[in-house]
């Protein structure tokens, strides 16, 4: 065994790494993390520790003048929306040790499937998790992180295979023999290869609606025949269970033979993160062979074919405008000292004044640009590497696409420069970079351990090393108008494109590029005044001295300045001792919630505020200074984060912006005809169209998505929305968190006095003692996609109550690899159980009946529940809430979390800890009984696809009426009108059940509990 120690790499980097290269050819990498406090007692020892921490509502997909709203690549780039519902910080208490994690990298991916067997890459993915020799049990290893408060993922690419898992790390010797066990001698039985195929088929079918993996889909098959790029990578019944049934291929053969040729020791790279230098013996018993790794890299120029360098036009499945426009270039992994991709990618991507988007946005053509290489395995492998530049793009930009396209060849012909700065920058914040969880490290460092030498194995996608001019410019003279593929998505294509992609059924015409506009791209251009390389960036910070603090230290954050006009809190960090901070404001106006026409003012008010911001403020991302607006459900959230050397610039520059707001007749129009697409972009997804739905029930005066599509197509002018920014500018109360690397300095903010106060939350509505289900048809015609939540209201508790949901859900993941979720909803405590399917294959109300199935099962295992084992979860829970925060961040995310809802219970996870110790399991069996039965307070939410477990005829159902749109008979159009539900009604099966038809008259009467906070 050979070994090596890597040395640290920044001040921050408390981290020690040592490179071993086993016997059988493994190469690993051993991180010893000395930071935080010193572990408890002996890591090896054995003990009872960890839970699941809670789950959170639904992700925080804060957008609405997002400052990170360039790339493409993100399929919900919900302008002006605040997806926030009843999240809460992160639940760890930040005084105890950080998880232990392990990633290990498979030199093998999609490109080596069979051409037979699409898609067995990563079926072998998820088979090898299904049980081992040593340890047998099929969802063993899963059970055992859920213990022990660790989690799990994988992923398959081109040419690799990352498995990665996370665990206490007192349990994690143990965790890492039982995942050792799965490529050592994983079971993969054959009793479980049908049910694992319907998982693979299920993520495919969950995939098919998302507009990026279809048009990754579509480029794919473009490449030359038999190149790997063409083949199916997902898999799906048909490729994995059908086909082989009927061509009689053994399934179960092919898939251990797999394992075994690529599978080797020898193309394993392995990282760990843990306290102590942990012992790798049992990966030395991985099998290892001789063969050579699959390569794939004498299979170059892929895309050098009669299909590249057309115009494809393309239906999606969002409303959405969008070009691409994307160059197939040689690999250039091997440039990684220079990055060459990543320096054009700064020139194109540039957002401030003098860039192509800076231009386009002035011209009212584009909202936001991406531009780059996303170092994927489908953007850069062994056999070419792509430059893609992606717009979003307006309705007037996309009758001008090809004039679009022509701004972007222009700057591509200016010459090399600021370099330096580039580079200065990212030098900056790799050696000032805060820590990042175990899992995500490790997961970075196997990865880069394929492809960089153990040198730089720590550095290698990070740093610009070098500045060489040759393969900048060999690079960029690649990048000519003749040698660029187009995709215009739009649904003004629909009817017009007869060509289907094979697997994904993407709609797609192919045409030529007119002649006259290439003739135009490749003569002489003429460059335009408004376009120019970007000035030198005042926002880079030079001051990176820690600050002494002025004040007592404290340990919760503490209010330095309270008045009838706001109030803000400050917390000098002397634990993580970086040289950045944090600012964040919540500016709370009464305005907000009196309309649902309001509501969308405001949506648009903080778009616009976005667009106003965006070159001003550009340079201070640049700067690597982060900036978020988002429009919350009663005030606007401002977030700004990074070197606090030149942090309040920045947070000036958009208080600056917020009370000099205007807008201008064409940048109205643009935002309101996008803010159209966004609504109706996420209302089209079940998960979303189901959440809408239910919370449009539980929270009294709430506007649903629906009525906010209805209010912006019936008509809004600019005049209304400088009314409505003038009301929601007179009557403002601003909260804010400053907490990081300053001393005690208030930010003075001058707004008017509320005339009342405004609370930040929702009156709830309280359930009858009855079930109810509430039906409604997906908004996306066609997609079998469908969700089920089944929800049990609790009401407004206690903190106690809060946590006993929390051990709750801890329990029921533990007993059975389910999910179920503690829901915090204004307040209003309740927790549910959500369930995704497709109408192909299972009806919603057969899922709900399998819900109850799994609730009436785990009673009864919760009531046989002894008293060690109710002990055993009580500490994992505990010893969750005390795992140690990895950077400032999460204390931050923390903290304001306490501010925004205006508890102000700093110390929320001490207080329950103290009442998780308190607990007995008689009370968490009572409290389960309780909530279940014919009495409960009962909401199940069904949005149901299309297919044929389901009736797609509308007559049984009811139609909310909304405002007019397209007949959806006589249109034959594939987008369904959204500015109308369709309620269905309930079959016999759910006996017991009343179907709600029509919401409003539903919640009609209904009592409402009072405001309520969750403090004690």
């Amino acid at each position: 065994m050979k070994q090596q120690t890597l040395c640290a790499v920044s001040p921050f980097d408390f981290t020690l790494s040592r490179y071993v290269v086993l016997d059988n050819g493994l190469r690993a990498l051993l991180i010893s993390d000395y930071s935080g406090p010193s572990a408890s007692g002996d890591e090896d020892s054995d003990g009872e520790d960890e839970g699941e921490e809670e789950e959170e509502e639904e992700e925080d997909d804060e957008s609405g003048g997002d400052s990170e709203d360039g790339s493409e690549e993100d399929d919900d780039d919900d302008y002006g929306v605040d997806e926030e519902d009843d999240n809460e910080g992160k639940k760890k208490k930040g005084n105890a040790e950080k998880q232990s994690a392990a990633a290990l990298c498979v030199g093998v991916g999609s490109f080596s499937d069979p051409s037979d067997l699409p898609g067995l890459a990563h079926f072998l993915e998820h088979m090898v998790f299904m049980g081992s020799e040593k340890y047998p049990s099929e969802n063993g290893f899963d059970a055992f992180l859920k213990k022990h408060g660790g989690s799990d993922n994988a992923s398959t690419d081109c040419e690799r295979t990352i498995f990665q898992f996370d665990v206490q790390r007192k349990s994690f010797k143990e965790a890492l023999d039982r995942w050792a066990q799965f490529f050592i001698c994983p079971l993969m039985i054959r009793d479980a290869i049908d049910r694992e195929v319907e998982a693979v088929d299920s993520e495919y079918q969950l995939a098919k609606p998302s507009d990026s993996h279809r048009k990754e889909m579509l480029f794919g098959s473009l490449a030359k025949p038999g190149h790997p790029m063409g083949k199916f990578c997902w898999g799906n019944a048909q490729t994995l269970k059908q086909e082989p049934k009927q061509k009689k291929i053994n399934v179960y053969k092919r898939l251990r033979a797999f394992w075994k040729k690529y599978y080797s020791a020898h193309y394993m790279t392995l990282a760990v993160q843990s306290k102590g230098q942990e012992n790798l013996f049992h990966l030395l018993y991985i099998k290892s062979h001789d063969l050579p790794k699959a390569d794939f890299s004498d299979m170059l120029d892929p895309f050098d074919t009669p299909a590249f360098n057309k115009l494809y036009r393309v239906v999606p499945v969002g409303k959405v405008h969008a070009l691409n426009i994307t160059w197939a270039l040689p690999p250039q992994e091997k440039y990684y000292r220079v990055k060459p991709l990543h320096y054009i990618s700064w020139l194109i991507g540039h957002e401030g004044t003098g860039s192509i988007l800076s231009v386009l946005r002035k011209k009212c053509w584009a909202l936001a640009l991406f531009g780059g290489n996303s170092e994927t395995g489908f953007d850069q492998n062994t056999t070419y590497s792509i430059f893609s530049i992606s717009i979003t793009l307006t309705d007037e930009g996309f009758q001008n696409f090809y004039q679009v396209k022509k701004s972007h060849h222009v700057l591509l012909v200016f010459s090399l420069s600021f370099f330096g700065e580039i580079q200065k920058i990212e030098a900056n914040e790799f050696h000032y970079q805060e820590q990042i969880d175990p899992i995500e490290y490790v997961e970075d460092i196997c990865e880069n351990m394929q492809l960089f030498p153990k040198d730089d194995f720590l550095t290698g996608d990070q740093l610009m090393f070098e500045f060489n001019p040759e393969v900048i410019s060999a690079a960029l003279s690649l990048l000519t108008p003749e040698k660029a593929n187009l995709m215009l998505l739009s649904p003004e294509h629909e009817g017009q494109c007869p060509l289907r992609e094979k697997w994904f059924g993407t709609q797609y015409s192919i045409e030529d590029i007119e002649q006259e506009w290439k003739e135009r791209w490749t003569g002489n251009l003429e460059l335009s005044g408004d376009l120019h390389l970007p000035a030198e960036n005042k926002f880079i910070a030079t001051d990176f001295t820690l600050k002494p603090s002025d004040c007592p230290d404290t340990e919760f954050p503490v209010r330095i300045a309270d008045s009838d006009r706001g109030c803000l809190w400050y917390k000098k960090d002397n634990k993580f001792k970086i040289p950045k901070a944090y600012i964040r404001f919540h500016v709370i106006s009464p305005v907000i919630q009196q309309s649902a026409k309001n509501v969308v003012m405001f949506d648009l008010l903080v778009n616009i505020l976005g667009h106003n911001l965006a070159g001003p403020a550009y340079e201070a991302e640049v700067a690597q200074l982060e900036y978020k607006l988002v429009a919350g459900e009663h005030g606007l959230v401002i977030k700004v984060k990074g070197f606090n050397h030149k942090l309040p610039l920045l947070f000036h520059v958009i208080i600056d912006h917020l009370a000099d707001f205007a807008a201008s007749p064409d940048v109205f129009s643009m935002f309101a005809e996008q803010l159209k697409k966004t609504y109706f972009n996420i209302l089209i997804k079940p998960e979303k169209l189901g959440k809408d739905v239910r919370l449009l029930i539980l929270e009294h005066s709430r506007w649903s998505m629906v009525e906010k599509y209805q209010a912006l197509t019936a008509g809004l002018n600019i005049n209304e929305l400088m009314e409505f920014s003038q009301s929601f500018r007179a009557e403002l109360y601003a909260e804010g968190l400053v907490q990081g690397n300053f001393t005690n300095e208030s930010v003075n903010l001058q707004f008017s006095k509320l005339p009342a106060e405004v609370p930040v939350m929702f009156r709830v509505v309280e359930l009858p003692l009855k079930q109810h289900i509430c039906k409604v048809k997906s908004l996306n015609k066609g997609d079998a996609n469908s969700e089920v939540t089944v929800y049990y209201q609790s009401g407004p508790k206690a903190l106690r109550e809060h946590t006993l949901m929390e051990l709750l859900v801890v329990s029921a993941e533990e007993l059975y690899h389910v999910y179920p979720t503690c829901r915090n909803t204004s307040g209003v405590l309740g927790f549910s159980v959500t369930v995704e399917t497709q109408a192909t294959k299972f009806n919603t109300e057969l899922v709900e009946l399998k819900i109850e199935e799994f609730l009436a099962s785990f009673g009864e295992k919760l009531n046989s529940l002894t008293e060690e084992a109710f002990n055993t979860q009580v500490i994992a829970l505990v010893k969750l809430k005390e795992c140690e925060d990895t950077h400032l961040g999460e204390e931050v995310d923390r903290n304001w979390a306490e501010v925004v809802t205006q508890q102000y219970v700093f110390d929320r996870l001490n207080r329950e800890i103290e009442a998780l110790k308190q607990m007995t399991r008689t009370e968490l069996v009572s409290w389960f009984k309780e909530h279940r039965g014919q009495n409960s307070r009962k909401l199940s939410v069904h949005v149901v696809g299309f297919g044929a477990e389901e009736i797609d005829e509308e007559g049984g159902g009811k139609k909310q009426e909304g405002v007019k749109g397209k007949e959806e008979d006589s249109s034959g159009s594939t987008y369904g009108e959204v500015s109308k539900l369709t309620f269905l009604t309930a079959s016999p099966k759910m006996t017991g059940s009343i179907a709600i038809m029509d919401i409003p008259a539903f919640i009609k009467g209904l009592p409402l509990f009072p405001y309520h906070k969750i403090l004690e």
